[in-house]
């Protein structure tokens, strides 16, 4: 059994639907199932209607227009999301009275996009002659804790999910990003969690494979965008993927662990090419070369605490962390000397709170516009002098770098520098490592 995970844009379109339908059929001896995204900018447009709603603005024609055309091109009936885009507009006026959007109630908006997507995609599997079935991901028993916006499967969920989908003699086709709390209510598993459902429902079932498909050649060893030099990876390793997920990479973070712990392959692959193998996935694999990719995080904000109260003192790290967690800032990359702390952070989200109280004991500046550069590979733990071909080339690029961070697995090395200077940065390390460059343009 394998899962293979459509993404936004790969059920973007009436031709991209029937597109994913053919790829379906040609993989139905491995017994899939099938996990699919909102329309591609669909949960971008809820977000945007649930904000309009507060404001007193509850409008819907946008989103009703963006199904409804899909519907019509693929050659079925409009009445197949008419009960849920009813259902999204008295929830829309609801927010209009309070005049409130809380956590819970954006989750239950967003879950809409998925929720009319997955039975847009059955219909047309089925006009397609695939015998298919709706699943809300809920309904298969995917329970999450109440973090609202970022929820984590209960360890309980991987039995019950195993236990439904053997019930199912037509093809699962299964909501991506959402799940429900014990109590009932819906929530989702943070921005691109439909590839963490792939994940989940293929570590539960124990598939054989779970499969990501994008608009994409997998995983490439710089952006595309910033770099027209850059390739598509065939293998990468757990680890490596990991670091690349953290800094930006192609695929969820979380989307990993249940992988991992179940050692199960994944590979990304792209729906405009099937017959490309894209990027496998796995545990272990053959070190070739010593870099794999170079991936970059922008639009962070760095932080730099200085006190004498450090020196010779325990507690001061702990102190730090502890109002971090207490406002539920994510430290993204730190350095340390005997008198001040450096650290980035990926938000500005209660960041001001948090500042308060630690120049309660230290000086503190922050300056927004940063970015982490890193460099990934397996390669990089068996080759010592990778750190000074980084920055030796850096340097001759006249590219100032301002934190530096390197890994105790020594498969990554990371940098901070301003956000300007990411794609000179990237194509300088790109062309030192691969021998081909070239920075397209500003990113």
């Amino acid at each position: 059994m394998i899962v293979m995970k459509f993404g936004g844009t790969s059920v973007g379109s009436a031709d991209r639907i029937m597109s994913c339908a053919e790829i379906v059929k040609k993989n139905l001896s491995r017994s899939p199932i099938v996990v699919v995204s909102a329309h591609s900018k669909v949960t971008d447009m809820l977000i945007a209607v649930a904000r309009k709603a507060v404001k007193g603005q509850p409008e819907i024609d946008e989103i009703r227009e963006r199904h409804v055309r899909i519907i019509a091109d693929l050659g079925l009936k409009p009445s197949l999301v008419e009960k849920l885009l009813g259902e999204l507009e008295v929830l829309l006026k609801g927010i209009s009275l309070v005049k409130e959007l809380t956590p819970r109630t954006l989750d239950y908006v967003l879950s809409f996009g998925e929720r009319m997507s997955v039975r847009t995609v059955t219909a047309a599997f089925e006009k397609a002659g695939l015998p298919a079935t709706a699943v809300d991901a809920f309904d298969l028993g995917l329970i999450t804790d109440s973090n609202f916006g970022s929820a984590i499967p209960l360890a309980e969920a991987d039995n019950i999910i195993a236990w439904n989908v053997k019930r199912f003699e037509k093809l699962p086709v299964v909501t991506g990003y959402i799940g429900k709390n014990k109590e009932g209510d819906i929530t989702t598993l943070g921005r691109n969690g439909s590839d963490y459902t792939a994940a989940i429902l293929g570590a539960a079932c124990a598939a054989e494979e779970i499969q990501i498909w994008s608009d994409v050649d997998g995983v490439c060893s710089a952006d595309p965008q910033i770099v027209k030099g850059a390739h598509s990876i065939e293998e990468m390793s757990f680890d490596e993927a990991s670091e690349l997920a953290y800094y930006g990479g192609r695929i969820h973070p979380a989307t990993l662990v249940p992988a991992v712990k179940k050692d199960i392959p994944i590979r990304l692959k792209n729906t405009y090419k099937p017959e490309n193998p894209g990027t496998l996935i796995r545990r272990k694999v053959v070190v070739k070369g010593i870099v794999k990719s170079v991936v970059y995080k922008e639009d962070l904000f760095m932080i730099d605490l200085v006190s004498t109260r450090m020196l010779q003192h325990h507690g001061f790290m702990s102190r730090i962390f502890e109002i971090f967690g207490k406002y539920g800032i994510v430290v993204d990359m730190i350095a340390t000397s005997e008198v001040s702390v450096s650290l980035t952070v990926d938000s500005d989200r209660n960041l001001e709170p948090a500042i308060k109280e630690l120049q309660e004991f230290a000086e503190v500046q922050v300056e927004g516009g940063k970015a982490i550069i890193c460099v990934v590979g397996e390669g990089i733990r068996n080759h010592m002098g990778v750190p000074g071909q980084v920055f030796g080339a850096l340097a001759g690029a006249g590219i100032g770098v301002q934190m530096i961070s390197q890994s105790a697995m020594n498969i990554n090395i990371a940098f901070l520098v301003n956000n300007e200077q990411v794609g000179p940065a990237v194509g300088t390390l790109h062309e030192t490592f691969f021998g081909k460059g070239g920075v397209i343009g500003p990113n």
